[in-house]
């Protein structure tokens, strides 16, 4: 068992996994991103914010490590969460970073992201 770091940050914590969850769902970003049947009349989402609150707004895909002990909890969340960057990235640059959302959803490299983000959020929840 790995040892659990306190989390300085958890309401970002609670963004990133939100981002995950996103990530981890085919149905949602089909319903979401792409066909824009949102929720309620006040809310938003696409991959582009996705993006932007895992690498830029809580840099936890830019620097994993980094994040231990302020979103992250323990080594395997960064594990999963470098394993989620790599995939993701890899994503970005082969469809290109301008492309609409359904672009992804089509690409060959899409399926690995959905792994990756399903395994990063089944150790983000676990405990």
């Amino acid at each position: 068992m790995t040892a659990r770091h306190d989390i300085t940050l958890p309401d970002m914590r609670a963004e990133i996994i939100a981002s995950v969850r996103a990530l981890a769902d085919p149905a949602y970003q089909q319903r979401v991103w792409v066909d824009r049947e949102y929720p309620s009349a006040d809310y938003y989402d696409d991959l582009t914010l996705t993006v932007n609150i895992l690498y830029d707004d809580t840099t936890v895909l830019t620097d994993p490590q980094a994040a231990l002990g302020r979103t992250l909890a323990s080594e395997a969340e960064v594990g999963a969460m470098s394993r989620l960057a790599g995939e993701l990235t890899r994503a970005l640059d082969e469809v290109g970073r301008d492309q609409p959302d359904e672009r992804f959803l089509a690409s060959p490299a899409w399926p690995s992201v959905v792994d990756a983000a399903s395994a990063a959020l089944e150790v983000l929840t676990a405990g």
